[in-house]
């Protein structure tokens, strides 16, 4: 059986059954596709001749991805980034590419064949490190916006480095595909250099200008029509019309949608746009991975094993020293620097196309484009383990920072633990009340701008049983917990309580879940951190409905205690691992507490129309 549609039954069904058993075993959803790919393709011949076009396809998965990345960055949020992509991205793929161009110099290769081995192995799978970053939760760490800054200016260097490959064409080559040169779509060949130059500035000026002026009238258009698949189709469109204009003119597909989306970054069509692309560039980046792992060559593998498996380790090993030596000049912290390290250190989906662009071009020999595919794309299956054993062994045995904890030399009546977005505002309040307090936070940067400031903070990992009583425990009269992490937050509770029955301690809590286990841990007063604000919209919308002042602050001010109450009758009946929603008991205590709340609001209402 063959065909379209019996293929792509082939490629869904493993995707459907690889990646949810990938990722509940810990494997990550990437590396899921990738072994789907292997077990359908070399291994069970299901897929075979079609696995190559359909990745070119597939690669349409990553130029969305950077439209979407794109569409997150703000102009001004780029241009702060400059020193990180310069002096991350810039020295990476510098280094590494004079490198790789000695090593492969040295063994006889030529220096146009070098060079251009050096660019391939420059570049890191874009593809890869987000999506296994924004899975892990790692995007937003210094590591994640270190490799991101990196990642950002690798597909930006793609641009010379394909202007470059063609200067580097070796004669012998070049003689050899004179009878058969494949057809190309680039409409600037044969044109004299300041031509080509002219329409590439001018295909980005289009890009930029499009973007600007042109997009807002036409997705306005458009919504006015309030048929969401125009809108989805408009949108898929002009990453389409966008990426076939980068291609007409020599230019990476990938960057120019990249360009695009920071354009886009301050529309108001923005988040629209994100979830109309959102679903295609998850499933064609899934089906890219998919053919990187049945695009496989497991006869030429098994020929060359040694030799493959060497390339693709040295390779690994020469980024990875590269990007750790670069981690530690600029002063990353270590964990910060190995997540780099560990995650950037294969060759990407780049390699790919420069491999093909170069072949092309007469810059690489075809057997040797061969293995290097080879080399790409076992480099980006080990990619996967990498993140596994740095989750195993790195991230939960270090700290955010390894900068040794500040000795504690003050004393107070409040322990503040944690000083982030939640924990400044009690600060201040305290602290503006004439109060003193002894702040402690996790992350050394947070610390050291608030010492700008005049704000006294202590670095430290505040649920170090030692750090709390430096900072005063056994004498303090009340304990705060502001940090975001819930299980440690129920640690220093059940810690704190032991140590000091008399203490008062308010905790901050994720949800009402956390409310109860931190109730049951023995917090005095639990603050959701979105209940006051929900709080506050619920008396403004009142307010707008035409209820008096005085009339929606009482209603909020019975729903605030009668919420207070409730929880605590809900967190008497509570159970770790309750199914509440099906427990009888908890049913019956909620609906009584609704029935209780609705009856006093109303009672309030009729107190205030008599």
């Amino acid at each position: 059986m063959s065909g379209f549609l019996f293929q792509a039954f082939i490629y869904l069904i493993a995707a459907v059954i690889a990646v949810p058993i990938a990722k509940r075993i810990g494997l990550g959803s990437v590396l899921g596709y990738l072994i789907a790919g292997i077990i359908i393709g070399p291994i069970m011949g299901l897929v075979g001749n079609e696995t190559q076009d359909l990745q070119h396809f597939a690669e349409f998965g990553v130029v969305m991805m950077l439209f979407l990345v794109g569409l997150e960055l703000e102009p001004q949020a780029l241009w702060s980034m400059r020193n990180k992509l310069l002096s991350l991205g810039g020295i990476q793929v510098t280094l590494t590419t004079l490198l790789i161009a000695v090593i492969a110099y040295s063994f006889d290769f030529a220096w146009q064949t070098s060079l251009v081995l050096g660019f391939i192995g420059a570049v890191s799978s874009t593809a890869i490190v987000l999506q296994t970053l924004g899975e892990k939760g790692l995007m937003k760490s210094e590591g994640g916006q270190s490799s991101f800054s990196v990642l950002l200016f690798q597909d930006i260097a793609v641009i010379p480095m394909l202007a470059i490959v063609p200067l580097l064409a070796l004669p012998e080559l070049m003689s050899v595909s004179a009878g058969g040169h494949s057809e190309s779509h680039n409409l600037l060949d044969g044109l004299p250099a300041w031509a080509v130059a002219l329409s590439t500035l001018g295909a980005i000026a289009a890009v930029i200008f499009g973007g600007h002026f042109l997009s807002r009238p036409l997705f306005r258009f458009i919504a006015q029509s309030k048929l969401r698949e125009i809108f989805t189709a408009s949108a898929l469109m002009m990453v389409i019309a966008i990426a076939l204009l980068m291609e007409l003119v020599g230019l990476s597909p990938a960057l120019g949608t990249f360009l695009a989306g920071v354009v886009l970054a301050n529309s108001e069509y923005r988040h629209e746009l994100e979830s109309d692309i959102e679903p295609f560039k998850g499933l064609l980046l899934g089906l890219f991975f998919i053919t990187v792992g049945a695009g496989i060559n497991l006869a030429l593998l098994s020929d060359q094993f040694t030799l493959i498996a060497i390339l693709s380790l040295s390779v690994i090993a020469l980024k990875f020293g590269v990007l750790y030596v670069i981690a530690i000049i600029t002063k990353l912290p270590r964990p910060a620097g190995l997540l780099m390290a560990m995650g950037l250190c294969q060759v990407g989906e780049f390699g790919f196309v420069l491999i093909n662009f170069s072949t092309q071009n007469n810059a690489l020999p075809t057997d040797l484009a061969s293995l290097l595919s080879l080399v790409v794309a076992i480099s980006m299956l080990v990619t996967p383990f990498l993140f596994i054993i740095y989750d195993k062994f790195v991230s939960g045995r270090m700290q955010d920072d390894e900068k040794q904890a500040d000795t504690i030399d003050e004393t107070g009546k409040v322990i503040i633990a944690g000083h982030g977005r939640f924990g400044q505002v009690i600060n201040r309040i305290l602290l503006s009340s004439g109060i003193k307090t002894v702040v402690l936070d996790h992350k050394s940067t947070l610390v050291e701008g608030m010492r700008r400031f005049g704000i006294k903070t202590f670095f430290g990992d505040a649920s170090r049983p030692d750090l709390l009583h430096s900072a005063g425990l056994s004498e303090a009269k009340l304990l705060i917990i502001a940090i975001d992490d819930p299980e440690r937050t129920i640690e220093m509770v059940k810690f704190a309580r032991r140590e000091r029955p008399d203490i008062h301690i308010i905790a901050r809590a994720l949800d009402r879940h956390h409310v109860y286990e931190l109730y049951s841990a023995g917090a005095n007063d639990i603050v959701r951190e979105t209940f006051d604000s929900a709080v506050r919209a619920g008396k403004y919308s009142l307010l707008a409905l035409g209820e008096k002042q005085q009339e929606a602050e009482n209603a909020v001010e019975v729903y605030v205690q009668h919420d207070r109450e409730n929880l605590v009758k809900l967190a008497n009946v509570w159970e770790p691992g309750m199914d509440i929603v099906n427990n009888e008991e908890y049913k019956s205590v909620a609906k009584e507490n609704q029935a209780l709340l609705l009856a006093a609001i109303q009672a309030l209402k009729k107190d205030s129309n008599t």
